[in-house]
């Protein structure tokens, strides 16, 4: 290893790099109250202690919607007993540290933890200007694996199943169920927290306004999903590319969501491989760029979520890597990644960047590559270790 190498994988360099630029971001934007996203996790709260529609526009308080589930009242709750400021700051150190935690559990060398980190700290940051749960996001499907990995079916499904009522991108770890040892206890657990924490928000509110407030979910969802499609801050996604670049507004999102999940449930039919450590990497970072480049709701600080997938199937890969994939790498980290920042050039990013959708572009093409490893590379090979049966 260089010197270079040396410093870059230093613990304390990395985790000086993933918490300090985003504290430096959100101690920027606190500071001149540009906290509108923190705000409106505080009112969910709020509201649903005091039975407000949680899902109605209130411009005395903040502009935009709330589209997070009751559920995410509770996440919230003890960041607000503090002053909006410090909240704000806890609340991007909170989500930090919960896909730095995850990241860290994550069965692989301390050196591929470190460059992970390392290669997601950028995006983390754009996260955290946005004072974004999407960090959190990230580590429950992180989680939901190490979990199911470990042997651990109730802990995953209590992450699955809070991940769904809170941001619904939780439900994406379902697709971890057939690495499970115990699929009975997988179901059973998934039901009962399922209940459980359907019911929680009541305790804190009133039976009747949780389930109310369920109901207005969907229905927000629902507009939501429909106004995505004419926004530029969002729809950062496969459907967007095309609808951007081919000027074809009334593409239907089932005409690509189709053909892309099919994609992605090709890789279950190679049953033998799901033994098999590496696989189960590989499938997870496809799940966390799909989760991402299929959603009409995916806008910057979302890639977090995706940008973690990247890094963790770069890392997976046998050594050394071809010039195509660090090309890939290298490609995601300046378009996708270092687009919207100072780093890179203002025009390219006004000009083609953001009218055309094509944060998602690299994203998109390291998820085919994913997707052809996952159908045709063999995970047993005598250089890879089977997972503990």
């Amino acid at each position: 290893m260089s010197k270079l190498e040396k410093l870059l994988l230093n613990k304390y360099v990395v985790l000086s790099l993933w918490f300090g630029l985003s504290l430096i971001a959100v101690i920027k934007q606190a500071s001149h109250n540009h906290i509108n996203n923190y705000f409106i996790y505080k009112y969910t709260f709020v509201n649903l202690i005091h039975q407000h529609n949680l899902y109605s526009l209130q411009p005395e308080y903040y502009f935009d919607l709330n589209h997070y589930g009751p559920l995410f009242g509770l996440v919230i709750a003890p960041f607000t007993l503090l002053p909006d400021f410090w909240g704000c700051v806890l609340w991007v150190v909170f989500n930090c540290f919960a896909l730095y935690w995850a990241i860290w559990q994550l069965p692989m060398t301390v050196n591929q933890r470190l460059a992970i980190l390392l290669i997601s700290a950028h995006e983390l940051m754009t996260a955290a200007f946005g004072v974004q749960f999407n960090p959190s996001v990230a580590a429950i499907i992180i989680l939901s694996l190490v979990f199911v990995h470990r042997k651990q079916d109730m802990w995953a499904t209590l992450l699955i199943v809070a991940g769904t009522l809170i941001k619904l991108y939780g439900i994406v770890g379902l697709a971890f169920f057939f690495f499970s040892k115990n699929k009975i206890k997988f179901i059973w657990t998934f039901l009962m927290w399922s209940a459980v924490l359907f019911v929680l928000p009541m305790a804190f509110s009133s039976p009747h306004f949780v389930i109310q407030s369920y109901h207005d979910w969907l229905v927000c969802l629902s507009q939501k999903n429909a106004d995505n499609t004419t926004s530029h801050m969002q729809d950062i996604s496969v459907m967007g590319m095309i609808r951007r670049i081919f000027h074809y507004p009334q593409l239907s999102n089932l005409a690509v969501l189709i053909p892309g999940v099919l994609l992605f449930a090709s890789a279950y039919i190679r049953i033998s491989q799901f033994k098999y450590l590496p696989y189960r990497l590989t499938l997870l970072a496809s799940v966390l760029i799909f989760a991402v480049i299929f959603s009409t709701g995916s806008e910057s600080p979302t890639y977090i979520i995706a940008f973690a997938g990247v890094a963790i199937w770069f890392m997976n890969l046998d050594r050394p890597v071809t010039g195509f994939v660090i090309f890939l790498l290298v490609f995601a980290l300046l378009v996708t990644s270092l687009s919207p920042s100072d780093l890179f050039p203002k025009y390219i990013n006004k000009t083609y960047i953001k009218p055309y959708a094509l944060k998602a572009f690299p994203c998109f093409l390291i998820w085919l590559k994913i997707t052809y490893e996952l159908l045709t590379k063999n995970f047993g090979d005598k250089a890879v270790k089977a997972v503990a049966s």
